[in-house]
């Protein structure tokens, strides 16, 4: 950082600065106006604007427009299946300068050591990452976790110049019930930044929670829903990631009245999505078409972020702030041509500067030799409970079918569209499976399997053939973590996540090309579902209504208990 004295001088124009970008215009997110204007930029900081300046280096930007760089307010880096050093990589091109990250699926899997990776590693990357300490590790008492992250360990970590607090509290029944230990993470963290999870709360209860000092909120997924959280104090954080797609639905509240209380975040998008769509830029872009106007749309995908989450030196293009800077086509499109961190142009020689740190969890899989018979479900006089997938949305629904039965077992039916689920558990504690019945997958034949599968991280498979679901949950383990597509015996499509199961050592050019081939190759299975992998990521995810399954059994999240079949 230069010297004060140094960015007054610059500032003025008593000495050139560092950097000036010229014949430009700038977004001011205050006045909503475009200021035909040079920036100038000392060291990370803007230190002039309205004006004409003068550089050590000089950047014709032939009259596009600049903006704040984007913050993404929520998301899981492992959920990208990059590490942070590829996930850096990936975004920044698209205009993210900060994402503030939560190490919820490490944890789980690792506990303290996978915190301590994210990290390191968060002070090396450019993006300036930013970690919200994992509140819920295990996320429930009801599946089988990796790990247990106590009040002792998260203190440990509190005040690490990266941390700026307690992550997404998502045991919003625990807040509500007062349970002692959840109380107790939460009491260590009053005074600094609470993250929300509680979807679909409202009412008293939803007081209760926010009761506790929970200001920000990333699962609304309705208008009405937003509103209500909104006029309680809490800021909306606007979501549109790979699978749960909630942008179209809340663009009622993106207003210029609403705007200081609304935020962006993908909470998980993979590098085919991004390489297809974008980042936050996809989102800003999208809003605009969709009604809202720019000024709301480039708030939300800075100043206000900053704002919510105590970051108060970033989110405008000003004197003073950091700089952190986007230049665009035109406002509506969005189209990102240029990126400045901390006042350093992103290109490839700035990434290849950047330190490695070493993996960790290359060992974090361990499953038994599985076989068909792993698979069978008890046959049954009665309706049988099925999961019910609602595309785009983490959301599922309890149904019950009476199912058809062979000898002394229950089957699937593919005129429904009901498969058999399993989740097992990988992490060597107890050898456990789950197994149950989902609806919504769209397969005709075969079986997919992952070991990424929130928010405890046990293998988790589906299929059409007890033989094709084993074929594919023992392949996992070769892989040490990561999807499979097996078909008719065979398997046509894979990639290795060998980082604690859920991230690859590799490029993430090379993940998103495979990434393409896994979606293609359960396309061919006769998926109905643009992500069908992650959207079974979340199938055991125990903290969203209705039914869920984990390693021990179907769950009743409206009731938090495991249910009888």
């Amino acid at each position: 950082m230069p010297k004060l004295e140094t960015m007054i001088d610059q500032a003025i124009g008593r000495e050139p600065a560092d950097l000036v970008l010229k014949n430009g215009r700038f977004f001011d997110l205050v006045t909503g106006e475009l200021v035909a204007s040079d920036i100038a930029v000392c060291g990370e900081r803007i230190v002039g604007t309205c004006g004409a300046y003068r550089g050590t280096t000089e950047i014709d930007i032939e009259g596009r427009i600049v903006v704040p760089g984007f913050i993404d307010t929520h998301l899981h880096i492992e959920s990208s299946l990059v590490t942070p050093h590829e996930f850096d990589r990936c975004v920044l091109p698209h205009g993210v300068t900060t994402v503030i990250c939560d190490p919820h699926e490490i944890a789980n899997v690792l506990g303290a050591e996978g915190i301590r990776y994210f990290l390191d590693s968060a002070l090396e990357t450019i993006t300036d990452i930013r970690v919200q300490l994992s509140s819920c590790v295990p996320a429930t008492h009801l599946e089988t976790s990796g790990a247990d992250l106590s009040i002792e360990s998260l203190l440990s970590f509190r005040d690490h110049p990266k941390v700026i607090g307690l992550a997404e509290f998502m045991n919003f029944p625990g807040v509500i019930h007062k349970d002692p230990v959840a109380l107790a993470k939460l009491e260590a963290f009053q005074g600094g930044h609470i993250d929300g999870h509680a979807p679909l709360l409202s009412g008293a209860e939803l007081n209760g929670y926010l009761s506790v000092g929970i200001r920000t909120e990333h699962e609304c997924t309705s208008a009405e829903e937003a509103l209500e959280k909104i006029r309680k104090g809490m800021h909306i954080l606007v979501r549109e990631g790979s699978v749960s797609k909630d942008l179209q639905a809340l663009l009622p509240i993106m207003t210029e009245r609403l705007s200081p209380h609304i935020a962006l975040c993908t909470d998980d998008r993979n590098p085919l999505d991004i390489a297809e769509q974008g980042h936050l830029d996809y989102m800003v872009r999208t809003a605009i078409a969709g009604g809202v106007e720019p000024l709301v749309a480039y708030r939300a995908a800075s100043i206000s972020a900053a704002r919510a989450f105590g970051l108060q030196d970033r989110g405008l293009v000003a004197p003073g702030w950091r700089a952190d800077l986007v230049v665009v086509d035109t406002l509506e499109d969005c189209r990102v041509e240029r990126v400045f961190s901390a006042g350093r142009r992103v290109n490839d020689d700035l990434f290849a500067a950047r330190r490695t740190i070493d993996p960790v969890g290359l060992d974090s899989v361990h499953v038994r030799e599985l076989t068909p018979a792993d698979f069978a479900i008890p046959a049954s006089n009665s309706e049988t409970p099925v999961l019910g997938v609602l595309p785009g949305k983490i959301i599922t629904e309890h149904r019950r079918f009476r199912l058809p039965t062979y000898g002394n077992q229950t089957g699937i039916d593919l005129k429904r569209d009901i498969l058999k689920v399993a989740i097992i558990e990988r992490h060597g504690r107890n050898g456990n499976i789950g197994r149950g019945f989902v609806q919504g997958f769209g397969l005709k034949k075969g079986a997919i399997a992952s070991t990424v599968g929130h928010d405890s991280h046990n293998l988790c498979v589906i299929g059409a053939s007890d033989e094709d679901m084993a074929i594919a949950a023992n392949r996992l383990q070769d892989l040490k973590g990561g999807f499979v597509v097996v078909e008719d015996g065979v398997v046509t499509g894979e990639i290795a996540l060998p980082l604690a199961g859920l991230m690859s050592l590799e490029p993430y050019e090379t993940v998103r090309d495979t990434l393409h081939d896994l979606r293609q190759a359960a396309f061919a299975l006769g998926s109905t579902l643009e992500e069908p992998f992650l959207q079974l990521a979340f199938l055991p995810l125990p903290v969203i209504p209705h039914l869920k399954i984990s390693d021990r059994g179907l769950v009743d999240v409206d009731r938090f208990e495991l249910i009888d079949q």
